[in-house]
């Protein structure tokens, strides 16, 4: 999950970059397409397939129709916001996490820990007052994607001990092609038509980077999920923050104000909290 928060933060990063360059849906669609351009010679050097149960084809469906949707919401909201705080907001995600996982999955969560998930969604609302104020609505998108991204975790949970990472992924990246590219091609429904936005080898350099980021990004959080619960590596997720607050401050030259500051700082102390809670909790004996 610590790999997963460096390379998610590096994807986000350029694709905060490459905004202003690339038309989003075609960003998107190129983002799915190099996942499958990638995984998919590395499942067959392997020995591996695309076959899967039915019920797992299903659920890894839904799963790529969520983590579309989620890279989508991130994708706009970084055109409006600063990196730290785009991810910071998205970080009520793990709360969610936790309660789904208490409430679907039966895992124990105790009062300390909802506690914890109560102080970790009043720093998000520290993150989005400022954020609301100088983007508007446009700010309560990482919400949204924190909502979708709870969802697709939980199904990852749910199917990652079926079929290995490197398969679920290398489907999810043909899958989501499948569909997006032709509708990249033909530009129905009013979304932009393919042009020359594309021809400068910057982008392109830009675009395999982020494809390469946003592959191995969501691989670790798959392999993470398929071997530990699901409340006890979300909230590591967190230190995706530090990372994302560093990074806009060398890229793109942002930094935090000091409410939302307090704000990030109230929300990685309670994720880290909540790990420590899970850890003191394996350690006493059954």
């Amino acid at each position: 999950m610590l790999a997963f928060c460096a390379t998610a933060t590096l994807a986000d990063a350029l694709a905060k970059v490459l905004g202003g360059q690339v038309a989003l849906f075609h960003l998107i669609t190129l983002r799915f397409a190099f996942q499958a351009v990638i995984l998919l010679p590395i499942l067959w050097a392997g020995g591996g397939s695309l076959r899967m149960r039915p019920r797992v084809v299903v659920l890894n469906a839904l799963r790529t129709v969520l983590q579309v949707g989620g890279i989508g919401a991130m994708y706009t909201a970084l055109r409006f916001l600063p990196l730290a705080n785009a991810i910071a907001i998205a970080y009520v995600e793990p709360f969610l996490m936790l309660l789904l996982s208490h409430f679907f999955l039966r895992e124990e969560v105790g009062p300390r820990r909802l506690l914890a998930c109560v102080a970790g969604f009043a720093g998000t609302l520290l993150v989005i007052k400022p954020s609301f104020a100088e983007a508007g609505p446009a700010a309560l998108l990482p919400l949204a994607v924190a909502v979708i991204f709870a969802l697709y975790m939980m199904l990852t949970r749910q199917i990652s001990r079926e079929a290995d990472a490197l398969r679920l992924q290398a489907a999810s990246g043909v899958m989501a092609s499948l569909v997006l590219i032709p509708l990249a091609l033909v530009a129905p429904f009013g979304l932009p038509a393919p042009g020359v936005m594309l021809a400068a080898p910057q982008p392109w350099a830009l675009l395999v980077a982020l494809g390469v980021t946003g592959t191995f990004a969501h691989l670790f959080m798959t392999w993470s999920l398929r071997h530990a619960p699901a409340a006890t590596v979300a909230p590591v997720q967190y230190m995706e923050i530090p990372f994302a607050t560093l990074t806009g401050y060398l890229v793109f030259a942002d930094f935090p104000d000091r409410l939302a500051l307090v704000g990030i700082a109230l929300t990685v102390a309670s994720g880290l909290y909540i790990v420590w809670r899970e850890r003191m909790a394996l350690a006493q004996p059954a």
